[in-house]
Order: C-alpha cells, then sequence, then structure tokens
C-alpha cells in the first residue's frame, strides 16, 4: 500500500528528529484516521520500539510491553518478564545510552486508563531521564477528548513537556483524490463524500472497480467493512451505545436543533446535550453556527460532521432486510444511486469552504478571506427562512463573498443566479458583498456565462476545484 498525503505533518515529525534532544509528540484523531500508518512511515530508516496498548487488564499491557521491549534490547532473549509498568520504562531509560531512538506508545489512553499512575511514571522518567537524552517519543491515541483533557490540559503530570502536537484530521478532498486516481472528478467527489476522508475507508476503495461496486462491496454486503462500521465506532467509544445511534438517526434525519432532537428521540433535554457533548468530543458531530451572527443560540445546528456516519444513516438503516437476505446490490441501485446527487449537496458545500479557505491568497479571491461559513436566517421581502451556502469573510476589511452550489446534472441557469442576487442584504450589514460565487458539478448556462463579469460572479467547476 502506497504512503498518501500527510506531507506536512511528516514535515513537522522529520524537522524535530533532526534536533539532537529529547522529543515529546502527542499525536492523536479519531479512529481510523491513519494515525498508525503516518507513524510507521515517519519510523522508516530508524531505530524504534513500537507499542500498542490494547483495551484490558493492566497485567495483559505489561505482558504485551514486555514482549516489545525485550524483543528490541535482547533479541532472541526468552524468559525476561517484568511486573510492572515502572520496571519496563527503568529497562529502557537504562538501555537507551546515547541512541537516537523513537519511542511509541500508541492508544495511550487504554494504558493509561488501566494503570492510573503511569503518566505520572512518564513524567518523572521524563523529568529524571530523557530529558537529557535524544529519545523521540510519541504519545499517540484515537480517544480524542482523552487527549486533549488528559495530556494536553494543565492537569495533566505531563503538561508541558510535549515538544509538539499533532491532531490528525481527515483526509480534504483533494487528497482524498489521490486513493483513486483513476477516477472521474464527479466520482472522486463521492468518494469523498461517502468516506468523509477518513484514510481506512479510502484505502478500501478499489480503483479497479466502478464506484458502484465499491460502494456496494463495503456498504451494501452484510459482510461489507462499513456495513457495520458506526455500531462498532459507537460500542467502542460509548457504553449506552444505543442512545447515541437514536441521536444520530435524528440528526440525520433532519433534526438539525436540541428541541427538535429532543422530540424524536424522547429523551429529557439534559440527556440529549450531554450526548450531543459526547459526540462533538469524537468528532462525529459539529455545531454549526451561523457565520456573521455566532451568538444567536436560534441559529445553531447541529450536524452530522463524519461523511462515513453521514452517509450510512442516510442509506443503510431502511435497507437493512433488503442487505441481510442479499438484495443489497438492488437496494442500492434503486434507492441510493438516484439520489447521490442530492445526498453529495451538503459535501458539495463544504468542499466549496474547503476550496475558498485554500485560495484566500489567491488572486482569483476579491479580498483575503479569514472565515468561511454558512448563513442562515429570514428573507423580510419574501417573508421565509432562508439558507446562502457559502459566505467567506475578513472582519477586519468587513467584506464578504457570498455563492451558491449546485451538485446536479444540470448546469446553473439565470434564475439560481437571481436567488444568489437577492440574498445581498441578507447577511449583516457590517459587509459590503464584494462578489457572489458559483460552485457547479456541471456548469453554467451561456447567459450566466455571458453575464458573469458584469453581475460580478465568479464561475467555479468541479475541474476548476480539483486543479
Amino acid at each position: 500500500m502506497r504512503f498518501i498525503g500527510r506531507k506536512e505533518e511528516l514535515k513537522n515529525l522529520e524537522n524535530a528528529y533532526s534536533k539532537n534532544c529529547f522529543q515529546m509528540c502527542v499525536l492523536y484523531g479519531r479512529r481510523r484516521i491513519g494515525k498508525t500508518t503516518l507513524i510507521k512511515e515517519f519510523c522508516k530508516n530508524k531505530e524504534f520500539i513500537y507499542f500498542t496498548a490494547v483495551k484490558g487488564s493492566i497485567s495483559r499491557n505489561i505482558e504485551l510491553f514486555s514482549e516489545v521491549v525485550v524483543n528490541h534490547f535482547l533479541p532472541g532473549v526468552a524468559g525476561v518478564k517484568f511486573n510492572d509498568l515502572k520496571d519496563i520504562i527503568s529497562f529502557v531509560s537504562n538501555n537507551i545510552k546515547d541512541k537516537k531512538l523513537v519511542f511509541v506508545i500508541d492508544e495511550l489512553p487504554y494504558l493509561a486508563q488501566a494503570d492510573e499512575s503511569f503518566l505520572s511514571l512518564l513524567q518523572v522518567e521524563i523529568d529524571s531521564k530523557w530529558q537529557d537524552s535524544k529519545m523521540f517519543l510519541i504519545l499517540s491515541g484515537s480517544s480524542v477528548s482523552f487527549m486533549e483533557q488528559e495530556i494536553l490540559s494543565s492537569k495533566s503530570p505531563i503538561y508541558g513537556r510535549r515538544t509538539m502536537q499533532i491532531d490528525l484530521k481527515p483526509f480534504n478532498y483533494l487528497e482524498a483524490a489521490e486513493f483513486v486516481k483513476d477516477y472521474s472528478l464527479e466520482e472522486k467527489a463521492i468518494t469523498y463524500g461517502v468516506t468523509g476522508g477518513i484514510a481506512k475507508y479510502l484505502e478500501m476503495f478499489d480503483e479497479n472497480i466502478s464506484l458502484d461496486e465499491n460502494l456496494i462491496n463495503l456498504y451494501f454486503t452484510s459482510s461489507g467493512f462499513l456495513y457495520e462500521e458506526p455500531h462498532n465506532l459507537l460500542v467502542q467509544e460509548f457504553k449506552n451505545a444505543p442512545v447515541y445511534d437514536d441521536v444520530i438517526y435524528a440528526v440525520a434525519g433532519g433534526a438539525n436543533r436540541a428541541n427538535e432532537i429532543k422530540d424524536k428521540t424522547k429523551m429529557e433535554s439534559t440527556s440529549v446535550h450531554n450526548v450531543l457533548d459526547n459526540l462533538m468530543k469524537t468528532r462525529i458531530i459539529e455545531k454549526d453556527y451561523c457565520i456573521t451572527d455566532e451568538k444567536n443560540n436560534k441559529k445553531v445546528r447541529y450536524n452530522l460532521k463524519d461523511g462515513m456516519f453521514l452517509f450510512w444513516y442516510k442509506f443503510i438503516p431502511r435497507g437493512i432486510p433488503a442487505i441481510e437476505v442479499g438484495n443489497g446490490e438492488q437496494y442500492y441501485y434503486s434507492q441510493v444511486k438516484p439520489f447521490l446527487h442530492e445526498y453529495m449537496g451538503e459535501i458539495f458545500e463544504k468542499m466549496a469552504h474547503n476550496y475558498v479557505l485554500m485560495n484566500a491568497f489567491n488572486s482569483n479571491m476579491p479580498f483575503v478571506v479569514s472565515e468561511v461559513g454558512k448563513w442562515n436566517g429570514s428573507n423580510p421581502k419574501k417573508k421565509e427562512q432562508t439558507d446562502i451556502d457559502v459566505v467567506g469573510i475578513n472582519q477586519t476589511l468587513k467584506k464578504a463573498l457570498i455563492g451558491e452550489c449546485k451538485f446536479k446534472n444540470s448546469p446553473i441557469d439565470k434564475g439560481i443566479v437571481e436567488q444568489l442576487l437577492d440574498r445581498n442584504g441578507l447577511i449583516d450589514n457590517k459587509y459590503t458583498i464584494e462578489r457572489y460565487f458559483l460552485f457547479s458539478l456541471n456548469g453554467f448556462s451561456e447567459w450566466v456565462k455571458e453575464n458573469a463579469e458584469e453581475l460580478r460572479l465568479t464561475l467555479i467547476t468541479l475541474e476548476e476545484m480539483y486543479k
């Protein structure tokens, strides 16, 4: 498997490694995002110890940790055992001497939860011995909340010891396209949309078969890798997984406000907020604010941030009976494929936001865009609620751009342009609208192209987005 992306992260790791002194990197991100792949790529051609903690007893972790350490320093020697973690860490300290060693403890939360004294033990060892060594310590974990609250926060015993941290994020739509190079741009976008840019899911796509075949094999077959993935992840993260399942299902079904989720799930308000908070910590759900009115709680919406969860909850639950009896392929072609463009609407908006930010300093932007988001509110002229798909602002200059996104077979025409122009004046009147942006899967009508300059329209095709 070829290594894809993560150029910036690798560069930062290599820069830190080039310093002949103690380094400590805290690396974290949601499960399947590619932490282990990144670390192993970095460890190539270096001396390293790599231990992955397991969810289980401290005795089991000590046994596995012992094997890894002994095999590194005393290869072929049998019968060496350690009584506790302190003995293992001391053994490492006594054997590194002047070695430039990468020491990786992966899934650290499992180890720290199995032995609550482990972080304090690490702190003592770092302060008394490792600070003067050439060790490169990498502490990695999939529990984002644990890594942020117990490792990086000021209450942690090892607070202040890190020299760098990497919060590993999903691949953006451009990086995700590297996994399916031979696909069309539309297929690349959909691949990104159904995986959320998560490395493991992208790796599962086989470039030698069609997008349809990949989706059927992964999602719509009872043995498919992603068929039970959300359930598996929720069970790993939460004790009462069915409750979290109910909330995610409600959000995926269009209940985007706390009171709507409460009504749909029949849960108490406090419980709903607790579940939403935990889902945000694990980055499954995100809280969306109106970009120019962030303090207005009435405009807050909860949306699925994770693309795999969004796709799964949109299409899999009602297809389970068909999939379980072997009719997943027929279900996909009749009940899913015809609605993929509709599904991609929300994803395409996020791609557009990403495009604007990536090009914030380019000449095709009317000003330097510092923030991008959506706007929602009322349209006094039409006396109705409305959204603006893309709003890019510069708070210092008080300038803005607004845009519309259409992931459809038909080109954007005059009617869509008129709708967008009609939204001028809806966002905060402190901002001057400098330009209107249109993002289209299938181009623009002749009228739109002919009038673009006069109407201050910037026309962005999928080709332009992937350039």
